[in-house]
């Protein structure tokens, strides 16, 4: 997440351009450079990131402080033991498994629905196993229970309330949700950069010696490396908060879920960071960039409260995973529950990437044709018939 751009304007990049011997893409990653190195000098993108990664710790690892469940007791699967006492199997296994003994079967199925334990052991009076008892579990037991037990008992796969993971995916949602938002509006640093710099007029400094798109690719790529170690480093991390919070079941569900979370959400950024530095583009003071990022901070946030309000609606989630703007967080959700299959996923990707080819072309003829208007807020179409006025050396 990129953080709000504070920073005292500094010295322009190294003359580039016709006449310079320097290439469009050694321009651009001079000024991509020149980002990366002002926001890492800066204290408030530190703390931002150390605040996500506390964040995500913290979701991680306070329900195994203060919650039941799994989680307290390091992972364990846990058995609910009804009507006999626990098998010498189980027993033996303590290590391993968590024991838990239940007086009432309807407790005992209580306990399965809501996750706490993942089966159940009675004694088996009809069936006649060799192991003597029957084991109830709302999907296939953990081998750890079945190898404790000795012998194979029966096992019977039981039906839990339709709303048994419910809470599950409302959390990935909130999560998914809550990171794309924070990265999303991160991006605002792009547009605040970009009016500082017409604002000092130290922009009519650069485009002399970079190209106007060069500055527009380097401001967008700069702001992406950043936004691509941020979560990589949270995507490192993840498993590892999770199995330090006892989460290592939930970890293995989640996994191809976060495993396709990264590209959307890089992709989305990239389209989004296009969108932010056109608003800065448009307005020449600090003041009035509230007016051009509105429909900016628009397409950020109405997506995010879409995925979160309409989550447990697969009609309209399949339909937010297939729009730009909303499908980073809302094809991971749809993968994460089980409702998409891989293809679905290719096929939303792709439209991810079709319109942020085509939303970056726009960005970079108006941004061109805005840039260099310091007088007051300049409209989109002025902005895009002025994009031919721009200096030859900046042509395409």
């Amino acid at each position: 997440m990129t953080s709000t751009d504070t920073r005292t304007p500094t010295a322009p990049a190294p003359p580039t351009g016709p006449g310079t011997g320097t290439s469009f893409r050694s321009a651009t990653w001079l000024v991509a450079e020149r980002e990366i190195r002002s926001f890492l000098r800066m204290k408030s993108w530190w703390i931002g990131f150390a605040t996500l990664v506390v964040g995500l710790f913290a979701t991680a690892l306070l329900p195994s402080l203060f919650g039941g469940g799994d989680a307290a007791d390091d992972g364990r699967p846990g058995v609910a033991v009804v009507g006999t006492d626990p098998p010498p199997g189980l027993e033996a296994a303590a290590d391993e498994i968590r024991i838990l003994e239940v007086d009432d079967p309807a407790g005992a199925g209580q306990l399965l629905a809501d996750g706490e334990v993942r089966a159940i052991v009675t004694p088996d009076g009809t069936n006649g196993s060799d192991a003597g008892v029957h084991v109830m579990a709302a999907s296939e037991p953990p081998l750890v229970i079945l190898d404790a037990l000795g012998t194979l008992p029966t096992v019977e796969i039981v039906e839990t309330p339709d709303d048994a993971g419910g809470g599950e995916q409302a959390l990935v949602s909130l999560v998914f949700g809550l990171v794309f938002l924070m990265f999303g509006m991160g991006g605002i640093a792009i547009a605040q950069s970009t009016v500082t710099e017409k604002q000092t007029r130290i922009v009519e400094i650069l485009v002399s010696t970079v190209p106007v798109r060069a500055l527009l690719a380097g401001k967008i790529a700069g702001h992406s490396l950043l936004t691509i170690g941020q979560v990589l480093a949270l995507a490192v991390l993840a498993p590892v908060a999770l199995r330090l919070g006892g989460h290592t079941e939930f970890l293995s569900v989640l996994a191809p879920a976060l495993g396709w979370f990264v590209p959307f959400m890089l992709l989305g950024f990239v389209l989004l960071a296009a969108m932010w530095a056109v608003a800065g583009s448009v307005v020449s003071r600090q003041e009035d960039l509230g007016s051009s990022t509105s429909l900016v901070m628009l397409f950020v946030m109405v997506p995010y409260f879409a995925v979160v309000f309409f989550g447990d609606n697969a009609g309209v989630l399949a339909v937010l995973s297939y729009v730009p703007f909303s499908a980073p967080v809302g094809m991971p959700v749809r993968l994460f529950t089980g409702d998409a299959q891989v293809w679905e996923a290719v096929a939303s990707l792709g439209l991810l990437v079709a319109a942020l080819v085509v939303i970056v072309l726009l960005a970079s003829r108006v941004y061109s044709g805005a840039l260099l208007q310091t007088r007051g807020r300049i409209g989109l179409a002025r902005a895009w018939a002025r994009a031919d006025d721009r200096p030859t050396g900046d042509r395409a």
